[in-house]
């Protein structure tokens, strides 16, 4: 084992997916400030061509606040000549074989050169189409395994799933593999190829009847959910990716995998700045929309334990896991990274959290005067939720619907309007659901052997690839940093 993380990461070649994803993102510029030395990063990105890649690299990636540290140390210029000796972006989809990549000979050069493949592509989506789920979640990571098989160096496939895989168990949750074909809840034998021909089946079926995309897109995207719960799984998202992980342990052969499982990431806890965040999550939104005002009413257990994990955990979590799995053929090991079972917050802790800080820090609304928030109404049951939104909603939306019965001349459109929306909040509330009332806390045993095996490796600089939850303080992350940062991002799109 080489002394230390960075020196792992010396004259290494590392292909990354999932660029210019949140977490990906985070990945790359953590490796190109603390390892100038690194060989060459090839980074995959969805586009038409180079050009269109080292545009979108650049846009997307390179100019965001987030490598403002490596730009202040190097200058503009010194960055960018950097960059160019170290980035390779590649135009490519990891739906496809060889990853999209058509230029043969740089396929070939890959083949030869790289050394880690880290594979962070995925569709988030808890309702995602399900041709679209299978074809990156499910048939993507085996695509990249394949790739990974011809990498003549390769040392390491490093995959980041999701915790949320676990369904809606509940209890400890161990960091264990899938077995091939298991279900969530026990019924019958998953087969992913079948899978794959009842969606081809039912895409041929819905094309042959003429039907809109529109129509189309809502349809497979009511096949992913039917299918994940069929087997268990309360969505499409966890149920393309569990089958993904599934793959990659049947056909791994001796090629060694690190399957990372974070769960609810959040904004970036010190490196390379505190409170940096793209995209609003699962927690962030409702945070965002409780700050402006707007919610009045929401489903969650008090005492359910949300569990976050900055960004910059995951990532110093992604480079010890590689550095020390690197090279060990045959291995296969999974890694919870995230809070509950360390350092747990709920979400009645987050509430009010939430609450002392828009009370002391008000946004502002259209008409220019600070928006004052109220502790709002938490409901912790989905039955008292139905309950409230009947009351609250829907009984007088059923007056409306009545006036425009019985005065057809009325103009129906508020009613189809406040219809559109409750029926949205419900959909909502449904996709949220196993997250707002999760009831398990996911057993960090061997992301805790990692923990102590980074201290041996990194003694001098150990504090640099930190990811140990109990080091989070989160009334001052919360206050000071998440929040701040979370409103920061909103206020600039």
């Amino acid at each position: 084992m080489e002394s230390s993380c960075i020196q792992f990461l010396q004259n290494k070649t590392i292909l990354v997916t999932g660029v210019p994803g949140f977490l990906a993102k985070v990945f790359v510029e953590k490796i190109l400030r603390i390892q100038p030395n690194v060989k060459k990063l090839y980074l995959l990105l969805r586009a038409a061509d180079n050009e269109s890649a080292m545009q979108r690299f650049h846009s997307e990636v390179l100019e965001k606040d987030l490598f403002r540290v490596l730009r202040n140390a190097l200058g503009d210029e010194n960055l960018k000549a950097f960059v160019s000796e170290k980035v390779v972006p590649i135009p490519g989809d990891i739906s496809v074989d060889n990853l999209g990549v058509k230029d043969s000979d740089l396929l070939q050069h890959m083949w030869n050169e790289i050394d880690i493949i880290v594979n962070v592509a995925a569709t988030t989506n808890f309702d995602e189409r399900y041709d679209v789920g299978l074809s990156i979640n499910t048939f993507g990571p085996l695509n990249v395994l394949n790739f990974a098989k011809k990498c003549v160096k390769g040392q390491l496939l490093l995959h980041a799933s999701t915790a949320y895989v676990c369904g809606e168990n509940s209890g400890l949750l161990q960091e264990k593999t899938f077995q091939m074909g298991e279900t969530l809840n026990g019924h019958g034998k998953l087969v992913i190829e079948t899978e794959m021909e009842l969606m081809k089946q039912k895409l041929r079926e819905l094309q042959k009847q003429d039907c809109s995309e529109e129509e189309i897109s809502q349809s497979m995207k009511d096949l992913g959910m039917s299918r994940a719960k069929l087997h268990g799984w309360p969505n499409t998202y966890v149920f393309t990716k569990s089958m993904g992980e599934m793959l990659l342990g049947s056909h791994r052969e001796n090629l060694p995998i690190v399957i990372i499982r974070p769960t609810m990431i959040t904004s970036t806890f010190s490196e390379p700045f505190p409170g940096w965040i793209e995209g609003l999550r699962t927690i962030d939104s409702v945070i965002v929309a409780y700050g402006k005002g707007r919610l009045k009413c929401f489903l969650a257990d008090p005492n359910s334990v949300l569990d976050l994990i900055p960004v910059d955990m995951v990532a110093n979590a992604m480079v010890t896991a590689a550095a020390i799995h690197a090279g060990k053929l045959g291995s296969q090991t999974v890694y919870h990274v995230g809070s509950s079972c360390k350092n747990p917050i709920t979400f009645e802790q987050i509430h009010d959290l939430a609450a002392r800080y828009f009370t002391k820090n008000p946004l502002v609304g259209r008409d220019g005067s600070p928006i004052i928030v109220s502790k709002g109404t938490i409901l912790s049951t989905m039955g008292q939720f139905s309950f409230y939104m009947t009351l609250r909603y829907k009984l007088p939306l059923q007056m409306l619907r009545l006036i425009y019965v019985i005065y057809p001349w009325w103009d129906g459109n508020k009613y189809k309007d406040i219809d559109r929306k409750i029926k949205l909040a419900m959909r909502l509330v449904d996709l949220y659901r196993p997250y707002v009332l999760f009831k398990g806390i996911f057993d960090d045993t061997n992301t805790e052997i990692l923990r102590l095996k980074r201290k041996e490796i990194n003694k001098e600089m150990y504090g640099l690839f930190e990811f140990d939850p109990k080091s989070i303080d989160w009334d001052d992350y919360m206050t000071t940093i998440h929040i701040p940062g979370l409103i920061t991002y909103v206020l600039k799109k």
